[in-house]
């Protein structure tokens, strides 16, 4: 009996041993083989870095790296994240790079923004890899049916319409960009406009551009790559004056990573090199207006580019 017993425990190791180097090849990247090693990969808060979190985290997964995700962090958060070495990598802007963290001038070239922030964040041990070729800036959104009618496709139209009929038209607007400079104050300034203050209302980021669907507003500040553009069939006003800064994604890496494994920074920028502004956008609208789960989103794109195999 006792020999049963034995013989019995004996195979229900053998069986609990498989099942779990069965699990160890799947979470290394579906029986990659040996782990590339760990990477911890953060996020924002929004939809969009959501996106780009999950499907930089699929992407490593399945090359071969343990993947740890710490997504849904604030801006400040997530930098000092990746100072401290909490975090590995994660998606940033070129704007917020430089006038945020640097407090160095606003830089409306995205070429101009790239190589400046990256030179100077060499000094604290962070790789700005390849720009991606999405630009994520503010944004001066109408109805496109309204801007039509009114003749309007770029800011300085609209800021004709408003000095002709200041009490036209409502402008919607979140707290922060009414208050900044480079916000409501400086663009007023820039084109030589003013909304009448009770012609402007302050809303949270996310109602912004539902009012405007629904006619509670005529025009809105918005994000340049923000899936509800093209499902609320809205349309961004030409920046014809330049005045918003460049906010170009750009995986940043700590220095110290790259150089340990310099495979990271290869896929990353073969990543990078294959997001623009319609695709961006596109997958954005999959997540708030189609309502799907982003990793379904992130996961059907890279297989479409063929980054990763069905």
């Amino acid at each position: 009996m006792k020999k049963f017993v034995y013989l019995l425990f004996a195979v229900m190791l053998l069986i609990s041993l498989a099942a779990c180097n069965s699990s160890s090849a799947s979470n290394n990247g579906g029986g990659a083989g040996k782990s590339k090693g760990k990477v911890t990969v953060g996020g924002k808060d929004f939809t969009e870095q959501q996106i780009l979190s999950k499907i930089t985290s699929i992407y490593l997964k399945d090359k071969g790296f343990d993947i740890e995700e710490a997504s849904n962090m604030g801006s400040a958060v997530v930098r000092s994240a990746l100072e401290n070495g909490q975090i590995d990598v994660y998606w940033e802007y070129t704007g917020t790079g430089l006038v945020v963290y640097q407090k160095q001038a606003v830089e409306t070239d995205s070429d101009k923004a790239y190589e400046k922030v990256k030179e100077n964040d060499k000094k604290n041990g962070i790789a700005w890899l390849n720009k991606a070729n999405f630009n994520n800036t503010y944004a001066i959104l109408m109805k496109k049916d309204t801007a039509e009618k009114m003749g309007v496709t770029s800011i300085s139209d609209l800021a004709k319409l408003v000095n002709n009929d200041p009490k036209k038209l409502k402008f919607a607007s979140n707290a922060e960009f009414y208050a900044r400079q480079d916000g409501v104050k400086g663009l007023q300034e820039k084109y030589g406009f003013k909304f009448p203050s009770k012609n402007v209302v302050k809303m949270d980021s996310g109602l912004l551009y539902n009012a405007l669907k629904d006619g509670q507003v005529d025009v809105s500040v918005g994000f340049a790559t923000d899936g509800r553009i093209k499902g609320f069939d809205l349309v961004a006003l030409e920046d014809d004056q330049q005045f918003f800064p460049a906010y170009n994604g750009v995986p940043v890496v700590r220095q110290e990573v790259a150089d340990k494994n310099p495979k990271i920074a290869e896929l990353l920028n073969k990543l990078a090199d294959s997001l623009d502004n319609e695709t961006m956008m596109t997958l954005n609208y999959s997540v708030d207006v189609d309502h799907k789960d982003v990793t379904e989103v992130g996961r059907q794109w890279l297989e479409e580019k063929g980054l990763i195999k069905k």
